[in-house]
């Protein structure tokens, strides 16, 4: 392939139109593929190599040449033309201008098609194991500050109400559990994923005899096409990522809300560290929580990667379509995102200083003793619906001024009542299986330390 040639000049008598090339070319975005591209092109040539349609020798020219295209890379040496539509052609047309006529032959029995969905399996399987790696190390944040926090209690919130007292470090936990299951929905992803398209061709396979299993294994891939159509034309791999991705967004932008709350004056509850807060230009006494702020505002943006490629994906017939070069940007983008917010609210959350005094205060409003109130009296015999309608009548009575809800019910109920009032006695009943007592939460965050154990052995048994 000369230079300024494009991998298709064959069939036409002139160059492309400028506008063209610039409305087309996906070089700017699709070169970071290019590590993925050259790991395909090596397994490719030792599979024409073994096929007979390369010789040794010549394959050990491309080899070659595809190593120092490699290090070009890394090194930011390559020197990319006007003429290199995307990273394929870039790395194709230097291995050419490296090994010669050698070189001509890399593309054979392949076509950008199941080249492209190569590269972009083996960018997604390794990219969702970085992510994975991210929430992992979130996950043991908040285990960390958990097993700080059994008995420092805050209101549990519905409506954003205070409803109940609970441990601060069954809050914390419940995060952790939500981002256990991203972990599942990752790893799922990634195995999905991990399917070889390469010798799928064009769109109906080859004439010429490679081995695709062969293929498939040199790139560490755990199975292989079993449809060349659907291999070529196949995108379910990138959605389904950018739906883990945007679900993973959506529980980072619950805990950025939070956190937003809970370091505003009016909740107290937390202060961030300096160096995970800024400043305003005109406000001096102003310290923002903008990582928490914009994790709320980037789920937003991955939502819509999510929804744009759906709707890319709608409409296309079999095979390839042009269309799917609109893959890649949303999922490079959602991946950068994502992983630059796993590590962020990790370091806020990490180095934040909790305000128990402030929790305990809110914690210990007596009205959240009502549920504890009721259930004494289902204790005594009573059904719910009764002892829900008296205390009920008691809280009405406090918020009427009549006086303290725990006098109300102590002359009511009887003088034990006065035992479930303040947030860590309130707290310390609600012992049920992953219930928000210190004791309960004790449990909880043994199980959550294997989970936690268990997925990280998940992690390192995926493919590198």
């Amino acid at each position: 392939m000369s230079n300024g040639s494009t991998l298709w000049h064959g069939r036409f008598e002139g160059g492309p139109a400028e506008a063209l090339m610039a409305y087309t070319v996906s070089l700017p975005f699709d070169r970071r593929l290019g590590p993925q591209d050259v790991r395909g092109s090596r397994a490719h040539v030792a599979g024409l190599v073994r096929a007979g349609l390369m010789s040794s020798e010549d394959g050990d020219l491309v080899i070659e040449a595809l190593d120092r295209v490699e290090t070009e890379l890394a090194e930011g040496t390559l020197e990319f033309l006007p003429s290199d539509e995307d990273i394929h052609t870039a790395v194709e047309r230097r291995v050419t201008e490296l090994a010669g006529e050698a070189g001509a032959r890399l593309h054979t029995a392949r076509s950008r098609n199941d080249q492209v969905a190569t590269d972009l399996r083996l960018w997604t399987r390794e990219a969702l194991t970085d992510v994975v790696d991210g929430v992992l190390a979130l996950q043991e944040v908040l285990a960390s500050r958990a097993a700080q926090t059994f008995d420092v209690t805050l209101p549990g919130y519905t409506h954003l109400q205070r409803a109940q007292s609970v441990s601060l470090s069954h809050h914390l936990m419940a995060h952790a559990w939500a981002l256990s299951r991203d972990v599942d929905r990752l790893l799922s992803t990634i195995t999905r994923a991990d399917v070889s398209p390469l010798g799928a061709g064009a769109l109906a396979g080859t004439s010429l005899p490679i081995d695709p299993e062969f293929t498939a294994r040199e790139l560490g891939f755990a199975a292989v096409f079993d449809n060349s159509l659907d291999a070529v034309g196949d995108r379910d791999f990138v959605a389904e990522a950018l739906f883990d991705l945007a679900l993973l967004g959506v529980h980072l932008s619950r805990i950025g809300e939070e956190w937003v709350l809970w370091t505003s004056e009016e909740f107290g509850f937390a202060r961030l560290d300096d160096a995970y807060a800024t400043g305003s230009s005109m406000l001096p006494q102003k310290k923002n929580a903008d990582i928490a702020e914009l994790a709320r505002g980037k789920s937003g943006r991955l939502i819509g990667h999510l929804t744009g490629l759906l709707a890319t994906l709608k409409g296309l017939p079999l095979a390839y379509n042009r269309d799917l070069q609109e893959d890649k940007e949303p999922l490079f983008d959602a991946v950068d995102q994502v992983v630059l917010a796993l590590s962020a609210i990790g370091g806020m959350i990490a180095t934040a200083e909790f305000a128990p005094e402030a929790m305990d205060a809110a914690s210990g409003a007596e009205v959240l003793a009502a549920t504890d109130l009721a259930e004494f009296l289902v204790r005594a015999g009573h059904p719910f619906r009764e002892a829900h309608a008296t205390v009920g009548a008691l809280v009405r009575r406090h918020l009427g001024g009549e006086g303290s809800l725990a006098d109300l019910a102590a002359a009511d109920l009887g003088e034990e009542v006065r035992a479930f009032f303040g947030g860590l006695n309130g707290a310390s009943m609600r012992t049920s299986r992953g219930g928000g007592s210190p004791a309960a939460c004790r449990e909880q965050h043994a199980r959550l330390m294997q989970r936690l154990e268990t997925d990280r052995g998940r992690r390192a048994g995926q493919r590198a």
